[in-house]
């Protein structure tokens, strides 16, 4: 499968049900989040602590072979002003990478204040620092990915 570069292409390329995981590729970690198969609700899941690509690769692909994944949305780290960066180039590195040892369609989501969103929601919650530590990847994983799933129904509702 191919990497797209627009929510639109993104969106024709998966089939029509089936679950798809949010990823928060950070530096040190990645956060995991997964949708129901109806693609309504994103949850997060977990957080892989990184280590060399080919073993944080078998650790998604574990993921998302238990859990019948269809395609996986990528929080692309713009600047705040909208242009790519170096972390851009390393997150669309690493979605080639991908691409080429799995079948999946996969995208990109501005992931812009997705963190800032986590750390709010989970502050809000009340969630001691340490907890939040351990949490915030996978959170925001779950923004980035609720963020594509609430566009993808405006696409549905305009394909229909």
């Amino acid at each position: 499968m191919a990497v797209h570069d627009t929510v639109e292409a993104f969106h024709a390329a998966l089939p029509r049900f089936g679950a798809l995981a949010g990823l928060d590729l950070g530096t040190q970690t990645i956060g995991v989040a997964l949708s129901d198969p109806l693609r309504q609700v994103a949850s997060p899941i977990r957080t892989i602590k990184r280590k060399k690509f080919t073993l944080d690769a078998t650790a998604l692909e574990e993921i998302l072979a238990a859990r019948d994944v269809t395609g996986i949305v990528l929080g692309l780290p713009l600047n705040m002003d909208g242009s790519e960066g170096p972390r851009c180039q390393s997150t669309r590195a690493f979605a080639r990478n991908m691409a080429a040892r799995i079948a999946l369609p996969i995208g990109f989501w501005d992931e812009r204040l997705s963190t800032v969103a986590a750390e709010r929601a989970l502050l809000e919650a009340d969630t001691s620092r340490k907890r939040r530590g351990e949490v915030i990847d996978h959170v925001a994983a779950s923004y980035i990915l609720q963020g594509a799933l609430d566009r993808f129904r405006y696409l549905a509702r305009d394909e229909a």
